[in-house]
């Protein structure tokens, strides 16, 4: 990967047999660890940054703000901090970011609140190995044994939860969390509580918070590039932000979306170039499947086939745009009327946060049918989901008071879109913006009836009134009923061109390239599936046979692990 932080806690010499120090921009060798660092934007405000004095060092990975009217690098002041108040200086943080600091003689490793980069670490005689490339750190551990619970979660879910991996020996930083050479835990950031209403007004104060995000992350170096639809997330960010050169968007020139973001790219005065996918938008490659991780579906980076395409150094988007401000993950209150689904204004009632939960993931009920000769423990996947939620629901039970909140937290905490993140930022000086602290503050001090589109769309209008003078293809209506009853008509009436997503078919495009040989001859069985469930288990196949040189799992192995398995001799 072009993008990395690796190291050992408790090093004892074993780092050089795991890594070459020339591959790395900056080395830090202390007398509890050894901690190296890879960034092209190394150094620029606002990213990676590093510091060390005769007390130790600091690594700060990723992007990352010293808190506002502090000119101090951020390594630095996350130092210095930590010296004065310990783990709490995690929290004067502010970004998308991983922290590495050592000082007399203690060494820890954190997250940023939402955990918004995975950091993988295992146990072994010479230390404790951790890093961003899991590869990296899985070779650094023997006698590897598959986590049948963590991959059953994979291919039914389409996520691995909580610090779980598939494999038993490789574990995850917890979320707002960090580790030490002997411990794990959690710290206090991400805990929901509601502000008092008549003093924190909703759309104003997200309407400041998104104008400052914006403004921090406004000096980044080189071309200036936006992956921008025709929705309102990532137009938030090309209105405000002043320097914006191209909005990338995904599909064919003439989709209605395309044409509403090319519309929104004139607006702001910023060029507009449609990246048009061709028969690799599935894209199968390993090199691909890497973002992945191992605990997501790589079917999430949507515009990995058109790198090439990309002439951008800066790379702005609006992923979970939707999840903290307009609550993605929220259960949205329906009626059936004649077996069909209509949406209502509010929020369901009466939710079920395993049923929520798998839909926002990637459960489909065809797997199923499969199930049963898996594991003897649960008859469907819908069991063995119901108790993976409980678990999480039942742990992390005291940073929420509602269901609406156990669920948004749960769904944040295992964000399947993530690979999205984890791949522009390896190819580009990737920006998140709803990974700032202030909007995530406000995700947390906003109750759920308020966290939606309508708040957020008073709140994008107080910062610019004519933000919305092209609509959304699928939104032509200012009320949200009449865009569901057009929803409706237009799926129902035949003649009448229904709303579609300007990204190819991706049933189609997997027969087209006959994938079902290509992937997975001799296997009948799995042929039968819905195309992501195949994706997802070729995914996780590709990966786990790449992170172990020993290993060769065959698709049945991962769609039906046994009890216990091994993946060396």
């Amino acid at each position: 990967m072009n993008k990395e932080l690796f190291g050992v806690l408790d090093d004892d010499g074993v780092f050089d047999d795991l890594a070459s120090r020339s591959s790395f921009d900056w080395v830090a060798d202390g007398e509890r660890a050894t901690v190296a660092i890879r960034d092209p934007a190394l150094g620029f405000p606002g990213r990676s940054s590093t510091y060390r004095d005769e007390r130790g060092s600091c690594i700060v990975w990723g992007e990352a703000f010293s808190p506002d009217g502090v000119s101090t690098p951020t390594a630095e002041y996350a130092f210095e901090r930590y010296a004065a108040v310990g783990v709490d200086a995690f929290g004067e943080l502010n970004g998308s970011f991983l922290v590495f600091v050592e000082l007399d003689g203690d060494a820890v490793v954190a997250s940023d609140p939402a955990r918004t980069w995975q950091c993988f670490y295992t146990d072994t005689p010479d230390g404790r190995v951790f890093g961003t490339n899991p590869q990296r750190v899985l070779s650094a551990a023997t006698g590897l044994e598959v986590d049948t619970r963590g991959l059953l979660e994979y291919i039914h879910m389409g996520v691995v939860v909580d610090e779980r991996t598939v494999y038993s020996r490789l574990s995850c930083i917890p979320f707002d969390g960090y580790f030490t050479a002997d411990e794990s835990g959690t710290l206090s950031r991400f805990v929901y509580d509601p502000a008092d209403p008549d003093e924190f007004d909703y759309v104003d104060e997200l309407a400041a918070r998104l104008e400052r995000a914006i403004a921090r992350r406004a000096n980044f170096p080189g071309k200036q590039g936006v992956l921008l639809s025709g929705g309102y997330d990532s137009r938030a960010i090309i209105a405000q932000h002043p320097g914006i050169d191209v909005c990338y968007t995904l599909g064919t020139p003439d989709h209605p979306e395309v044409e509403v973001a090319r519309n929104i790219a004139n607006q702001y005065g910023a060029d507009h170039e449609t990246l048009v996918p061709d028969d690799d938008y599935i894209n199968v490659e390993e090199d691909v499947i890497e973002y992945s991780l191992g605990t997501r579906e790589s079917v999430h980076v949507h515009h990995a086939g058109c790198d090439e395409q990309m002439d951008a150094d800066t790379v702005f988007h609006g992923l979970l745009f939707d999840t903290f401000l307009r609550g993605h993950f929220l259960p949205q209150n329906v009626v059936e009327v004649f077996g069909n689904r209509f949406p209502l204004q509010g929020l369901d009632p009466d939710p079920d946060p395993a049923e929520v939960l798998s839909s926002k993931f990637g459960y489909h009920p065809a797997c199923d049918h499969v199930f049963p000769e898996c594991y003897d423990e649960f008859d469907t996947s819908m069991e063995f989901i119901d108790d993976v939620v409980d678990e999480q629901l039942d742990k992390w039970s005291d940073r929420y008071d509602n269901v609406y909140d156990s669920i948004e937290l749960i769904g944040i905490q295992n964000q399947p879109s993530v690979p999205f993140h984890f791949e522009l930022s390896d190819n580009y000086i990737e920006s998140f913006v709803a990974a700032d602290a202030e909007l995530i503050d406000w995700h947390l001090k906003t109750p759920p009836e308020k966290r939606n589109t309508n708040t957020m769309m008073a709140a994008m209008r107080k910062l610019n009134p004519d933000i919305f003078r092209h609509r959304p293809p699928d939104r032509p209506h200012d009320s949200f009923r009449k865009n569901q009853i057009e929803k409706f008509v237009r799926r129902k009436v035949p003649g009448i061109e229904p709303f579609s997503s300007p990204w190819p078919d991706m049933e189609a495009q997997y027969d087209r390239n006959e994938l079902d040989r290509k992937l997975f001859p001799g296997y009948p069985s799995i042929h039968e599936l819905p195309v992501r469930v195949k994706l997802r288990i070729n995914d996780i196949t590709t990966w786990m046979n790449a992170a172990d040189d020993d290993s060769v799992l065959t698709p049945n192995d991962v769609l039906c692990p046994p009890v216990r398995m091994l993946t060396d001799s």
